[in-house]
């Protein structure tokens, strides 16, 4: 058998079986422009397509968590955790039937025993120092409450060493189910936080000139989220003036222990003067006097009563030509010995030129943290001016052509030689 034989042979076969594949021309039916007699147009039902359900347990895939964010459910843990209680059996997670990982929480219950007994320790000295008089410590009533301060803030460390390490606290954090009155819970969320959130609300205070428009310094110490409704808000996004139109709604977390009063604020930096030639602020709302603790740590705006409510929530809106508007949102911590008088805020705060500064000076208050969106002139800014009752939105702000003063010089060279209406189709 010559070469091109035995090359071409596979070739033969595989023709051979593709052609027995194909039916028969009998039995292959021809176009007919009309229908049989016998034959009846059945129609049938489409099947009913069920909306898949994504488990935030068990979401593994990228298109199922979008769907699930979608919703309003964010997934719960790392991907690689919830693809591995997938394809696991339901086995509880301190009895994973591992050697290793067994041994390993030896180790860990024998390091968490002998913190325990330096807590109990510490508490036994804290106890002591405490019953014991200011007079027989060298430095008076100052150098005992020194101390103690010292001692509580060293055993809020021993307490966090305990369970730093504990396997099951940090799945209890990442599924969401942490109590923040524990000091461990509040670190390993301070810790979170700081990781990116706390980096992206310090960028966008340097990039929108937050410090020192409006503050001289400021160094935020809690969590701020801002939202309209369903929507969430990023620090820094452009809201729509019909989205923006109803109050705010705020999630605060602050990360030590207690409760405290807070001032709620909103600014905007960016008013235009027309008769100054520059910018001023205004306040578009104010409440006063409002609890907040690391597990009370939601405020709807619309919700303050008259005993809070200072100065009553403004739709944001920006007039037509007017630069982007940067609205600021405070929390501000108060005197916890001294409340502040909502009757006399009424009387003294004014909403049109409103100064941070100046109020934080006069009542004491210190800044925790913030968060911020903007606005722009858009389609439904005048719908919106037009139901809040404000005036100007037939405005429109327009840059004033400044003419330079230095002479304008004499065309040479090139151009003056091609300057004739002979070569006007040369001219860009």
């Amino acid at each position: 058998m010559s070469a091109c034989q035995k090359a071409a042979r596979p070739l033969t076969r595989c023709l051979q079986s593709s052609k027995s594949t194909y039916p028969s021309a009998g039995a292959i039916r021809s176009f007919t422009s009309s229908s049989r007699w016998n034959e009846e147009a059945v129609a049938e039902a489409a099947p009913a397509v069920t909306k898949k359900s994504w488990d935030p347990l068990t979401v593994s895939s990228r298109k199922g968590e979008k769907a699930l964010m979608k919703t309003g459910v964010y997934p719960i843990g790392s991907r690689r955790r919830r693809a591995a209680i997938k394809t696991s059996e339901n086995i509880p997670f301190e009895q994973l039937p591992y050697q290793c990982f067994q041994e390993a929480l030896k180790v860990l219950r024998a390091d968490r025993a002998e913190k325990l007994e330096l807590i109990e320790a510490e508490r036994t000295k804290i106890s002591k120092l405490t019953a014991k008089d200011a007079s027989e410590i060298k430095g008076g009533e100052v150098q005992k409450e020194r101390r103690l301060d010292s001692m509580r803030r060293h055993l809020e460390y021993l307490k966090i060493q305990a369970d730093i390490n504990d396997p099951l606290i940090k799945k209890r954090f990442e599924d969401g189910d942490g109590d923040m009155n524990k000091p461990i819970y509040r670190y390993l969320a301070d810790r979170q936080w700081r990781k990116y959130q706390r980096l992206l609300i310090l960028q966008r205070i340097n990039q929108l000139n937050i410090v020192p428009d409006v503050l001289a310094h400021f160094e935020p110490t809690a969590d701020v989220r801002i939202a309209f409704k369903t929507r969430n808000v990023i620090h820094g996004e452009f809201v729509d003036s019909r989205v923006s139109e109803l109050p705010l709604q705020l999630k605060v977390q602050v990360f030590d222990k207690g409760e405290r009063l807070v001032t709620v604020m909103v600014i905007d930096s960016d008013v235009p003067s027309v008769e100054n030639d520059g910018f001023t602020s205004r306040l578009h709302f104010m409440a006063t006097n409002i609890p907040l603790s690391p597990t009370i740590n939601s405020i709807r705006l619309h919700k303050q009563g008259e005993e809070n409510l200072v100065v009553p929530w403004l739709p944001p809106f920006a007039q037509k030509g007017s630069p982007y508007h940067r609205y600021s949102v405070f929390i501000l911590e108060q005197d916890p010995t001294k409340p502040l008088s909502t009757a006399e805020l009424k009387e003294t705060v004014q909403r049109d030129g409103f100064r941070l500064r100046s109020f934080k000076d006069k009542y004491k208050v210190k800044p925790i943290g913030m968060s911020i969106f903007r606005s722009l002139w858009d389609e439904g800014t005048a719908g919106v001016m037009q139901r809040a009752g404000i005036e100007g939105a037939d405005i429109e702000f327009k840059r004033k052509r400044v003419v330079a003063l230095k002479p304008k010089e004499k065309k040479r060279g090139w151009e003056a030689r091609h300057s004739s209406a002979k070569y006007r189709q040369m001219w860009r």
